[in-house]
């Protein structure tokens, strides 16, 4: 059966239209948009825009969330003394665990108005390095879970080889992660076989950590492995990475990468926060994507991301929860913006092609997450996936708006409460602002986290 969506407000690929029906087909695309009336619509909502995707996360990260914000008695705190606490962390979690708070992160990834995510999966092994007895494990968990959910999903393994550019072994927890070409290829064909039986616009990428964590080989054989598929890598996010790469390579990380690879339009380069104008101006000459996470790399102190350049230069940006610290897309785009404002002392830094500045970072989000999701979504148009998110215009903040003074004023004076609707892939997973499963989702990862913070 089709689904009929009525929207008094609808961004469509073509510009804002009024009191338009949009008709999805039991797959989840889009068959139709066209003017009409509501009478013989399933669902009539206020605004009803693309839905982004949430192209970087790390869904354990938010069991610590709120939990790495004293020094211990230390003088300084950095991203290196919260990597330790988060590792430590790490440690106790098992399979159910990872599930229940994967399930929660999704849950509130829509409840936000994303439609889909990129889980950046490092964590393939038991404590110590033991393999499951089904060594891809935590993969399906992480697929139940978004079975669970009904998110559009993008499973991104990641290949992590080393300790350190130094090639020290792995350590501690870091052995949870570990991984050679020969031990992740054959891991990667289970994760393959498993996801042969999901939801058809699931995706399977790849993602080397780091340079840091993958020697050069290693990088070839993920160029090698997939193909065709999105590669997600961490780049350039701290000084003291960025200055380590430059004395054992020779180069800059972000230089060496597209010097070494063939960094292309199916690359998303995570933070990229530390970039040089030449790399910035590169990136964009290669249309891969960069995947900025503002509140997180807010929160870890990393940097501001050159984002106005960039744009300028025509790059493509996409929106990460990373640590998921916080689950807001529209916080998200707030920070993102608010932080270039401070960087140039100016007001609407990151706006053009005569729209707002709410409605382009939008449309970043939008165009920047479909590409490095690999996902057929990020507009309203016949053909595409259904990734659809509705706002109420009958709140105070909305009411009486129209056009992109409603991205405005969602993006910078609202919050997720503007949420009323999610559609993934034509899935309706979040009505009336809620998620269609949110007690059994909510009450698991309460319970989990009961029993985790028990053990502090």
């Amino acid at each position: 059966m089709n689904q009929v969506v009525f929207a008094r407000h609808l961004l469509t690929a073509a510009g804002w239209r009024r009191n338009a029906r949009v008709v999805i087909d039991k797959a989840g695309i889009i068959r139709s948009v066209r003017t009409a009336n509501g009478r013989s619509a399933d669902k009539t909502v206020g605004v009803l825009l693309p839905a982004a995707g949430n192209v970087h996360c790390h869904s354990f990260q938010r069991a610590i969330a709120g939990l790495g914000e004293a020094r211990g008695g230390a003088e300084t705190d950095d991203f290196w003394s919260w990597r330790r606490f988060m590792y430590a962390f790490l440690e106790r979690l098992g399979p159910a665990d990872i599930e229940a708070i994967a399930a929660q992160v999704q849950m509130q990834t829509l409840e936000a108005g994303f439609a889909a995510v990129g889980e950046f999966h490092y964590v393939h092994h038991q404590a110590g390095g033991v393999p499951y007895a089904q060594p891809a494990e935590l993969t399906l968990r992480l697929l139940s879970a978004a079975g669970e959910t009904g998110i559009g999903y993008t499973h991104l393994p990641v290949l992590y080889m080393r300790g350190g550019l130094d090639d020290r072994p792995l350590q501690a927890a870091q052995l949870r992660f570990g991984c050679d070409v020969d031990r992740f290829a054959r891991l990667y064909q289970d994760m393959r076989q498993a996801m042969a039986h999901c939801p058809a616009d699931y995706r399977l990428g790849v993602a080397p950590h780091s340079l840091r964590a993958v020697t050069a080989e290693g990088l070839a054989f993920v160029e090698q492995l997939s193909a065709g598929a999105p590669i997600h890598i961490h780049i350039a996010e701290q000084v003291a990475e960025v200055s380590a790469v430059q004395q054992v390579l020779g180069a800059r990380p972000l230089r060496w990468l597209l010097d070494h690879c063939a960094v292309d339009a199916r690359w998303c380069l995570v933070h990229a926060t530390h970039a040089s104008a030449d790399e910035v101006s590169a990136i964009a000459a290669r249309k891969s994507v960069v995947g900025v996470c503002p509140i997180t790399e807010a929160n870890l102190g990393d940097g501001i991301f050159a984002a106005a350049r960039f744009s300028a230069a025509g790059g493509r940006l996409a929106i990460g929860s990373d640590a998921n610290v916080r689950i807001s897309l529209a916080e998200e785009l707030r920070s993102l913006e608010y932080s270039q404002r401070l960087r140039h002392q100016q007001r609407l830094v990151l706006a053009g092609g005569g729209h707002s500045c709410g409605r382009f970072l939008y449309q970043q989000a939008l165009a920047g997450g479909a590409q490095a999701l690999a996902r057929n979504a990020g507009a309203i148009a016949v053909g595409a996936v259904a990734d659809l998110v509705a706002l109420d215009d009958g709140s105070q903040l909305l009411e009486g708006l129209q056009g992109d003074a409603l991205l405005d004023a969602w993006i910078f004076a609202g919050d997720d409460r503007l949420v009323t609707d999610t559609w993934s892939a034509g899935r309706h997973v979040v009505e009336n602002g809620r998620h269609i499963r949110r007690e059994q989702i909510g009450a698991r990862f309460a319970a989990t986290m009961r029993r985790l913070r028990r053990d502090l």
